[in-house]
């Protein structure tokens, strides 16, 4: 899911471009509606059907509903109006686009197929708010299928929420073997000053070790790399001794938020149906 995240003044005003692309044979009418999010248990969660909030109630779109020709691609303006009167903090929202069939019925059930933008803004006085955050710990794991895992422990340090992605690598195993790169479980939100575990599971078939670990995550322009020394335990559903990394790197990363003016935030409508009552 693409992101927009800024930081704007009260009294202020911003534009952004969503396209919108259907991978349907068929025409579809798509409608294009903002939605209240918010950060739950360190993960960005979505509000049902069409709840608003605070933030949503500041968006307005050049249209609310767009007609596309099979494979068709349009593209839709958002507006973000914050009130004069607007207190400081961060907020959060999505922009849907949604595809909806109609009823079957014999069991008044529908399919809904909807992708969405979120939507980070946090307002206040002055310059951006620093976004920071720390590895504090890695710790090696096994799931209850016998799948070894790493669990890195993570904390928020900036005032901004942090939505994390990233890599594991392995070197120095035994026979000097390495492995890797392996991807960071998606779906990991940290409010700022929040801690949660950020989970890499790894191939069954690795040794239990010892290994050097290499993790990198970043979130937007922070990124930063850890390295320890690891061994997976044995038994299936057990976990290892949490190791504190002996290097932890800074760097900057290529933007992931989409915030420049004029930019454009691409919303593909798949195929595949939800199906919901």
């Amino acid at each position: 899911m693409t992101s927009v995240v800024d930081y704007l003044a009260p009294d202020t005003v911003i534009k952004r471009r969503l396209e919108i692309s259907s991978t349907s044979s068929e025409p579809v009418h798509v409608d294009v509606y903002p939605g209240a999010a918010a950060i739950e248990h360190d993960t960005f969660v979505f509000a049902p059907d069409r709840t608003t909030n605070e933030l949503s109630g500041w968006i307005r779109l050049d249209h609310t509903s767009v007609d596309l020709p099979p494979y068709g691609t349009t593209e839709v303006m958002a507006k973000v109006a914050v009130p004069p009167e607007a207190s400081s903090g961060e907020r959060y929202s999505v922009i849907w686009a949604q595809v909806a069939s109609q009823a079957e019925p014999e069991r008044n059930v529908k399919a809904i197929n909807r992708v969405g933008v979120r939507l980070y803004i946090d307002v206040g006085p002055g310059g951006e708010p620093p976004s920071d955050f720390q590895i504090e710990e890695l710790t090696p794991a096994r799931t209850d299928d016998g799948r070894p895992e790493v669990l890195a422990k993570v904390h928020n340090t900036g005032q901004r929420a942090l939505d994390l992605s990233g890599t594991l690598s392995l070197s120095d195993g035994p026979a000097s073997m390495s492995a890797g790169p392996f991807k960071v479980t998606d779906g990991t939100t940290l409010a700022p000053g929040n801690s949660a575990p950020v989970t890499v599971l790894l191939d069954h078939r690795l040794p239990d070790g010892p290994w050097t670990v290499h993790l990198t995550l970043a979130s937007g322009r922070v990124q930063k790399t850890a390295t320890a020394t690891l061994t997976f335990p044995t038994a299936a559903g057990s976990t290892g001794q949490a190791v504190r990394p002996r290097k932890e790197e800074s760097t900057l990363g290529s933007l992931v938020a989409v915030t420049a003016a004029g930019c454009v935030a691409v919303l593909f409508l798949v195929a595949r149906r939800v199906r919901r009552r």
